[in-house]
């Protein structure tokens, strides 16, 4: 299909949506994060391995789509809105007692992946809806990954400065922020 065609402008435009939509979450969550404080470098890397899972976790449901019910997207979303709800209200815990325990480190490889994945789940569920349409697939996933990174950097570069301003309340707002989020995907 030429990239003269409507057809393809309107599938390029409705999937531009939706990778900004399936985005908003690493925005969100990012400035979270980014309360706690967070280094550039730090920044760099989480949002690759976002954009990473914006791309695999859609190529897995698109794999998946044609052989999946709508239950399982369900059920991804429900258990994406959990382990928020774990990595929020431990951020809460951490920042109320100081000294007893830290929060998950996002720097470490288990941390970067529970971001990531959290970030990134409803993007299976969608790929799972998308996987039973025929479409260009490169496409998809391409413009996916871009917006997550690029949505999750802006996030973190917001947050960081936001918790700046904030001080040592950053990491527990940054915690109430993810539960938000966790309690959204769960209702």
């Amino acid at each position: 299909m030429a990239w003269s065609s409507p057809l393809m402008w309107a599938q390029f435009v409705s999937i531009g949506l939706m990778a900004l939509a399936l985005g908003l979450d690493a925005l969100s969550l990012g400035l979270g994060l980014g309360m706690k404080g967070i280094r550039k470098l730090d920044i760099l890397k989480v949002s690759a391995v976002t954009a990473l899972f914006h791309v695999l976790m859609p190529l897995a449901g698109m794999w998946m789509g044609g052989y999946i019910s709508v239950l399982l997207g369900k059920v991804a979303t429900m258990c994406g809105g959990l382990l928020l709800l774990l990595l929020g209200g431990h951020m809460i815990y951490s920042s109320l007692h100081p000294g007893e325990e830290r929060s998950y480190d996002h720097r470490s490889f288990v941390g970067l992946l529970l971001f990531s994945l959290s970030v990134s789940i409803d993007a299976f569920s969608v790929g799972v809806s998308l996987g039973m349409f025929a479409g260009d697939v490169l496409l998809t996933v391409g413009m996916f990954g871009a917006a997550g990174g690029l949505m999750s950097i802006i996030g973190l570069l917001l947050g960081r400065h936001v918790g700046e301003w904030i001080g040592e309340y950053g990491e527990m707002l940054g915690g109430v922020i993810l539960m938000a989020f966790g309690l959204k995907f769960l209702l």
